[in-house]
């Protein structure tokens, strides 16, 4: 036995085997698509960074073997960026290639300390309409400088200089290069049109590849890329300033900021492309630093994640972060064999490339989401930061914004003055404080001086310099001869404050009920006086006031649509004691519930079982059933009911009318009297009358089927009856368990009796 075992075992693959074949079947074959993208990308954006040519590849190959190796996002794919290309061009051109290397180092150094500090998730907290303007900009700035030298001239110092030049630059003269440049721009736009045989080759490869060859079949003078004699002869570049340290280390952080950024963003969208193992983003950050180190040191451009990249990584199957990897591979062994290759490619070629790349970064997709969520303003100023001052400033500037526009949005105030002659309204919502005082203070000034109004505040918040200015104004409009009602819907902040207690702290208001739940008494004491339970005369009229002022535009739609009849779900039955609200503790609406309610939520048993039938109770019965065909029917009962304690002796003298209705009750009293107790969650209740309540729902739900078509929908599984009880006083609703023979609390597992 012990060596069959043995034997099956040995046949499984060891988990080397298993990793081995899923790098060869997938990740090797996307690593070759990911290589065939990188290089041409590498190398335009070495060229629209203003470093040297072999610098980009030299980053795409870092940046796949150290990140790809060391970092935490296993299907991201690191290289050269063109987000940072702007950055990089204005360093190079301040600082020199040699201190850039060196500010890459640093920039990386400063990456690895942002990963052990584990504030990668930090930078998540970035608008993404920030981070689209950012990206847009970058766009917007690489196209305006590569179209010059698509069409033959060189780009200027900055985005007004390329814009103010580029009608000279198109009415110009144009020679082949123009030609090319402009050649690759139309492959790039057409390729993705093309049959999807043909597409499976990238088509940034495609297009460098088709312009080279033509460049090199016509003998084109187009200028090519230079490279090195020997590319393996890398010295160590790096180089510390001889002054300006400020500069410096501005370049440092700028750098590591924007390429944490890119990178995290990127990491964070390549987690939705696949359902492999998330990232790690203290780790990736981690990764990026050693790989910028790696590069810096050797001569090459910083690294970050690239979407682009990544995302092709992820379609073409790639499994594990040996796809990363291996593309760094063959990028390097493609710089070493065939580097006569790549000084064929014409640098118009790479400039069209990049203007392609610029224009696609500047998405539709993210215009259209930054304008649904009220960013766009958000994004435009970003934007126009990065492309007419420099990134860093454009994203500033855009973080800057957003805390005015998030300072605008939690602190607003809408104020609505409604009314004429001597009678006002006054509506303030949102967040009154020192922002809305000037506004405020014109509107009620405006007010005529012996009017009445009425100062309603649905106020979220009440700071001091708000509170001063109605208080202010409330006893000079008083002093006038004037009369001022203040309503406060929600947290009393206004009367809080009169009282000498006022509440500081948002988070320390507590939770007001709104109107249409509390009690019409505990808040209209505010303003008339009257105190729980005292009544006063035509309560009612308060309450379809306000009705009539805030509910009823919230509810007009839904209203409207139930206008030309009605389709409840549920025959609801219930008692009419006033505690009990059907809709609250159902959380239904408008045209959900047909309800009936009567004293003791009694059933009465149809005319032809006894003399003693209500045809008003069986009359609703049969419509809800025959006509409206409602799907359920409740009966709920509730704890200290007014009819079970008159049932039980309690019954006030001098009512016949209600006499006579309570005989209703004498099958509920047989069955309390002869069974036993019904339990509510396991336990039967104390007080006898609540018991009582609890046979007299299952009693009239018996009483439901004796009416001919209750039984029959039920038979044929078109009608279900429901048993419920609501405990008032602990706010809980119960609903009748036909297997444990037990009400059970709302939401409990039904068939198991509780305790």
């Amino acid at each position: 036995m012990s060596r069959q075992v043995g034997h099956e075992r040995s046949a499984e693959p060891h988990p080397r085997q298993v990793v081995l074949g899923r790098v060869l079947r997938h990740d090797v074959p996307a690593s070759l698509v990911v290589f065939l993208v990188a290089v041409p990308l590498s190398l335009g954006i070495a060229l629209a960074s203003g470093a040297p040519i072999v610098a980009g590849l030299i980053a795409a190959i870092v940046g796949g073997v150290v990140a790809g190796a060391v970092g935490g996002a296993p299907l991201q794919v690191s290289g050269p960026a063109a987000g940072l290309t702007v950055v990089m061009a204005e360093t190079i051109n301040q600082f020199g290639w040699a201190v850039t290397c060196a500010i890459t180092v640093a920039a990386g150094a400063l990456q690895v300390l942002f990963g052990l500090s584990r504030v990668a998730r930090a930078a998540l907290a970035i608008s993404p309409a920030i981070v689209h303007g950012m990206l847009a900009g970058i766009g917007v700035t690489i196209v305006l400088g590569q179209l010059h030298i698509v069409l033959g001239g060189s780009a200027q110092s900055s985005a007004i200089d390329n814009i103010l030049e580029l009608p000279g630059q198109i009415v110009g003269h144009h020679d082949q290069a123009a030609m090319l440049g402009i050649l690759t721009i139309a492959i790039l736009l057409v390729w993705g049109r093309l049959p999807g045989a043909v597409r499976k080759v990238p088509g940034p490869l495609a297009a460098i590849a088709a312009v080279t060859a033509l460049a090199v079949l016509t003998n084109s003078s187009a200028e090519r890329v230079d490279l090195p004699g020997d590319v393996l002869a890398v010295d160590l570049m790096p180089r510390l300033p001889e002054g300006g340290w400020f500069e410096f280390a501005l370049a440092v952080l700028t750098i590591a900021l924007i390429a944490s950024v890119e990178t995290l963003l990127s990491a964070v969208a390549v987690d939705k492309m696949h359902t492999g193992p998330r990232a790690n983003l203290n780790r990736e950050l981690l990764g990026q630093g050693m790989a910028n180190m790696t590069s810096g040191a050797i001569g090459g451009l910083p690294v970050t994640g690239v979407i682009v990249r990544s995302s092709t990584n992820v379609a073409s199957g790639a499994r594990t972060r040996a796809s990363a990897v291996l593309h760094g591979v063959w990028v390097l062994l493609f710089t070493v064999l065939l580097a006569g290759l790549i000084e064929s490619i014409p640098l118009a070629a790479l400039a069209g490339l990049l203007v392609h790349v610029g224009a696609k970064l500047v998405k539709l997709t993210h215009i259209r989401e930054v304008l649904k969520h009220g960013d766009l303003p958000l994004y435009v100023v970003t934007l126009l930061g990065v492309v007419f001052i420099d990134l860093l400033s454009g994203v500033l500037i855009g973080i800057a914004f957003s805390l005015v526009l998030m300072l605008r949005r939690t602190m607003w105030s809408g104020i609505h003055a409604e009314g004429e002659g001597d009678s006002w309204r006054i509506v303030v919502e949102g967040a009154l404080t020192f922002l809305s005082v000037p506004r405020l203070s014109t509107v009620l000034n405006s007010l005529p001086a012996r009017s009445t109004v009425t100062l309603e505040l649905v106020v979220d918040y009440l700071d001091h310099a708000a509170f001063d200015c109605l208080h202010t104004w409330q006893e000079a409009h008083e002093r006038a001869g004037g009369t001022v009602v203040v309503d406060e819907i929600g947290h009393p902040w206004f009367e809080r404050g009169k009282s000498d207690s006022p509440i500081v702290r948002k988070d320390a208001a507590g939770t007001a009920l709104p109107r249409w739940l509390a009690p019409w008494s505990e808040w209209m004491a505010k303003d008339a006086g009257v105190s729980v339970p005292d009544q006063r005369t035509a309560p009612l009229r308060r309450g379809t006031s306000e009705f009539q002022n805030r509910t009823a535009p919230l509810v007009q739609e839904t209203l409207s649509r139930l206008a030309d009849g009605q389709q409840p779900h549920t025959l609801f039955i219930t008692c009419g004691d006033a505690r009990i609200v059907p809709n609250l503790i159902t959380t239904s609406g408008p045209g959900d519930l047909f309800a009936v309610r009567n004293v003791g939520n009694f059933v009465p048993v149809p005319e032809g079982d006894t003399a003693a039938g209500d045809t008003s109770v069986g009359a609703s019965i049969e419509y809800a059933v025959s006509v409206l065909r409602v799907r359920e029917i409740v009966v709920c009962g509730h704890s200290s009911c007014g009819a079970m304690k008159a049932v039980l002796g309690e019954a006030p003298a001098g009512l016949p009318s209600l006499a006579r209705w309570l005989r209703h009750a004498q099958p509920s009293v047989g069955r309390h009297a002869g069974e036993p107790a019904v339990t509510l969650g396991g336990e039967a209740p104390d007080a006898e009358g609540d018991r009582l309540a609890l046979h007299n729902v299952l009693q009239q739900l018996e009483h439901l089927r004796r009416y001919p078509m209750v039984a029959a929908a039920e038979r044929r599984g078109e009608l279900h009856l429901t048993g419920m009880y609501f405990d008032v006083g602990g706010a809980q609703v119960y609903l009748f368990d036909g297997e444990s023979g037990d009400f059970r609390p709302a939401g409990a597992e039904p068939g198991v009796r509780a305790g």
